[in-house]
């Protein structure tokens, strides 16, 4: 093989890895914009409030730690579906990571406590943390089922 048939290939072969990389990149951004987009309609469908509880971001988190859960667990190594990391890469950080929403969860935490509602705050923390973390055990145990 010569130096320029080398030159060729090795040149390919960075196109190709450069493509790759952008088709995650898409894949991640595109689910993002999907799962922002389903956060929001939670947040119109919802009320904003009751019982003193942000029930449109407590939704989402737990939903979306569910299909984390669920996802990861049917769609891994041991898992009933065999797809590539690029699918997973735009369910699990693209539409999870746009859907779920630290950063509300935090907001609203803050105006609890700067309100003085440490009661609510409280509440909030703990309801949300044990609603995580049983919806992701609870989707990924599903999937196990399904997966045997």
């Amino acid at each position: 093989m010569t130096t320029q048939e080398r030159n060729v290939q090795a040149a390919m072969r960075r196109r190709a890895a450069f493509v790759d990389g952008l088709t995650l990149y898409l894949a991640v951004i595109v689910g993002g914009i999907l799962g922002s987009l389903a956060r929001w309609i939670v947040a119109l469908v919802l009320p904003a409030t009751l019982g003193g509880l942000p029930w449109p971001t407590l939704f989402a988190n737990v939903t979306g730690c569910f299909v984390i859960g669920f996802f990861a667990a049917l769609t891994g190594p041991s898992g009933r579906l065999f797809i590539g990391p690029k699918s997973r890469q735009f369910v699990m950080t693209g539409i999870c990571g746009g859907y779920t929403t630290f950063s509300g969860f935090s907001l609203e935490m803050l105006r609890f406590v700067s309100a003085g509602d440490v009661r609510s705050a409280a509440i909030y923390l703990i309801v949300s943390i044990v609603a995580w973390l049983s919806a992701v055990w609870v989707g990924e145990t599903l999937a196990e089922r399904i997966n045997n």
